[in-house]
């Protein structure tokens, strides 16, 4: 499984009662009675599990029994997965297949979300589209205010997604025209940015990963995507492990599980090995004691470090980019990466030491006093991200009391630089260590 797409999965404590632990019951609720009718329909029965709210998640599926390891979670029917197949053979197919040069399998899924909310009641989807989330928490989402208090490798990745989705509205903009013969409105005001940015930011969050054999009426780019009704409203845990993938014998989308869960606990699968950032970009939410947690290190922050006047800087930055070695460079929970010591014990090289440069990218002691200068280096910057970190988060506290509006954004900020406070205070204690 390549990801399974989806949302939530945020703060996870114990409470000192069990009845904390299990989730509210909502399975009485009537859109939930409708979406099980809906996908009673379509040859989907299922007594494992059922929605319930929980303090911690949120919306979640509970256990109705107790699992163990490789029992079977949810066995999905093709009917009930929605695809560009689904697409295709609505009253949009025709348009698709017409239209040059052709839409990718992305556009066609939010094309037809699109209109499928816009037909309300008469869409067959309806008891889907009901429970889907109206707002999302995608960085492309989020206020320019609470962008700016993003960490600054994350911020980069966000303007870079909201520039993709503008470009993705901006170039669609012909072929949403073309269904005008579908809409008695103006397709301008159903397809409009705001309802795009909502479609794309459902299936980035929520799809699954399957592959489908390559179509000409669609672009190049990978026809792997898949919504799954009530699959989707599976939690992630970084701490669980499952196995998932479309059965080609029966024709289901099946998740086993990998760990046990008892009766009424919320029943979790994983997304992949994602740390914090992956997650707010990718699905909007943060993991709390995420054992993949990771801060990056921009290369501005590692040069404020390094002389200006040595001779060789520019040289070392060269090689450090003909290398890769000024991205991915973090500290996680057993302090910095490799990466990150060999990018700054290169910068740290005296200028009798240059010539050895290859050895360092091989993970070779150069010098003690290379050595050194590296440790010392190496904390100064998990001092200066720490002092950056409570800084903001104090601007967030503030933030908090006079935007009100803000308030579900800036927790998600907060979240996550709380995360990052925690590793950088646990890399400062190993750095001590070391450099002792």
């Amino acid at each position: 499984m390549k990801k399974s797409r989806g949302r939530t999965g945020r703060k996870r404590r114990r409470k000192h009662s069990q009845s904390f632990m299990d989730g509210v019951n909502c399975s009485h609720k009537l859109e939930y009675i409708k979406l099980k009718k809906w996908l009673k329909d379509r040859g989907f029965e299922d007594s494992n599990l059922r929605p319930a709210q929980f303090w911690d998640t949120g919306r979640g599926l509970m256990a109705t029994k107790a699992l163990q390891v490789r029992d079977l979670i949810i066995s999905l029917p093709e009917k009930c997965l929605l695809t560009t197949a689904t697409v295709l053979s609505s009253c949009l197919g025709d348009y698709i297949m017409k239209w040059k040069p052709p839409v990718s399998p992305l556009m066609a899924l939010c094309t037809f979300l699109i209109a499928e909310k816009h037909a309300g009641e008469k869409s067959l989807w309806k008891p889907y589209l009901d429970v889907l989330p109206k707002t999302y928490t995608c960085p492309v989402c989020l206020e320019h205010d609470v962008v700016s208090l993003l960490p600054e490798p994350l911020r980069k990745k966000a303007q870079e997604q909201r520039t993709t989705v503008h470009e993705l509205y901006m170039s669609s903009k012909a072929f949403f025209s073309s269904l005008q013969p579908l809409f008695a409105e103006n397709t301008g005001t159903i397809f409009n940015y705001s309802a795009l940015e909502w479609a794309w930011c459902t299936i980035n969050t929520r799809t699954i990963y399957m592959k489908h054999s390559q179509r000409e009426c669609f672009s190049l780019e990978p026809d792997v995507y898949a919504l799954a009704p009530y699959l989707d409203l599976l939690n992630h845990s970084p701490n669980v492990q499952v196995k998932a993938g479309f059965n080609e014998q029966t024709r289901r989308y099946e998740i086993w599980t990998n760990s046990q869960c008892k009766k009424s606990e919320e029943i979790f699968i994983c997304y992949g090995p994602h740390d914090n950032q992956r997650l707010l970009l990718e699905y909007g939410f943060v993991a709390i004691d995420n054992p993949h947690s990771s801060v990056y290190v921009s290369s501005d922050t590692l040069l404020r470090y390094f002389p200006p006047l040595d001779k060789q800087r520019n040289a070392k930055l060269s090689i450090l980019k003909d290398h890769d070695f000024l991205e991915n460079l973090t500290f996680g929970w057993d302090g910095p990466s490799w990466r990150l010591l060999t990018a700054l014990k290169l910068l740290s090289l005296g200028a009798d030491e240059f010539a050895c440069w290859r050895r360092t990218l091989l993970g070779e002691v150069i010098s003690a006093r290379n050595e050194q200068q590296t440790l010392s280096v190496t904390a100064k910057i998990c001092h200066f991200l720490i002092e950056e970190t409570q800084h903001v988060l104090l601007q967030i506290s503030q933030l908090k009391r006079s935007k009100e509006n803000l308030k579900k954004q800036l927790a998600l900020v907060e979240a996550l630089r709380l995360e990052d406070l925690k590793v950088l205070q646990k890399s400062a204690e190993i750095l001590c260590k070391l450099n002792i």
